[in-house]
């Protein structure tokens, strides 16, 4: 675990400012940022169901580095990404495993034929395109899911852009997913959620995670919010960790098959 308590502010910020955020691997986090885990672990529960599908699809794969963590891929595996750097790094780690890795903006329409796929993941999606999801999927071909959920790591959101209104609170209601879901034709046969408590232990933490996590506070920048950051650095090294909370909800759902 580094030891950052005896560095400067600048030190630290200068140090997490300047490290690749490419990718979707956090271990530059490890020490310095804790995150419980969902009880339901998706990346083994994902690895189950490609086990058994014939023709996959990962839907906004990142660096491709869950898919990649799969034992067993099945025959077809196919993956989607929108950011250039990743759609470069996913090809690299996953090619040699046999996925595809298509470059697509992530807005519809998906690049594939209806009934594509007997399986469609997804870990953390910007945004569920159900209709989609559906036209690519097989009769009795499931769709499995990880997604943030509502106001996760808001504490931390708010500390920079203040008390955030109602509608903002209510966006990724697993609820609303599962509608959207149904109005899609889609049966959701699983739905759970999860608060988990995360804790930032450096403003190095923070900075890392704001310049990866773009979506959270929209714009960040060092230079930008420089009072805010040596006002939490010198509450962390006097208080403790940073504590906030993060939203999950694992959602899975089922295509009908024709007549039933």
């Amino acid at each position: 675990m580094p030891h950052t308590r005896s560095r400067t502010f600048e030190e630290l910020i200068a140090e997490a400012g300047a490290v690749s955020v490419d990718g979707w691997d956090f271990s530059w986090l490890d020490g310095r940022a804790t995150e419980e885990r969902p009880s339901w672990g998706y990346a083994r529960s994902m690895a189950d169901r490609m086990s058994r599908a014939t023709a996959a699809l990962d839907i906004q794969t990142g660096g491709g580095e869950v898919l990649a963590s799969v034992p067993k891929l099945p025959p077809l595996t196919v993956a989607t990404e929108s950011w250039p750097p990743n759609v470069a790094r996913a090809t690299a780690l996953l090619h040699p495993l046999g996925v595809a890795v298509v470059a697509d903006p992530d807005e519809p329409p998906l690049p594939f034929a209806d009934d594509a796929f007997d399986l469609v993941v997804s870990r953390h999606p910007v945004h569920a395109w159900w209709e989609e999801i559906a036209r690519v999927l097989r009769p009795g071909g499931r769709y499995f899911s990880q997604e943030v959920g509502p106001a996760s790591v808001f504490e931390l959101v708010e500390y920079f852009l203040g008390p955030r209104p109602p509608e903002a609170r209510a966006a990724r209601d697993p609820e609303r997913a599962r509608e959207a879901a149904g109005a899609a034709g889609l049966e959701v046969v699983d739905l759970r959620t999860a608060s988990l408590r995360t804790e930032f232990r450096d403003i190095g933490a923070v900075v890392y995670f704001l310049r990866k996590v773009i979506w959270m506070v929209p714009g960040f920048t060092v230079e930008r919010y420089r009072e805010r950051l040596a006002a939490l650095h010198r509450r962390i090294e006097t208080e403790g960790p940073f504590v906030a909370t993060t939203t999950r909800f694992l959602i899975e759902a089922v295509k009908p098959v024709r007549g039933h």
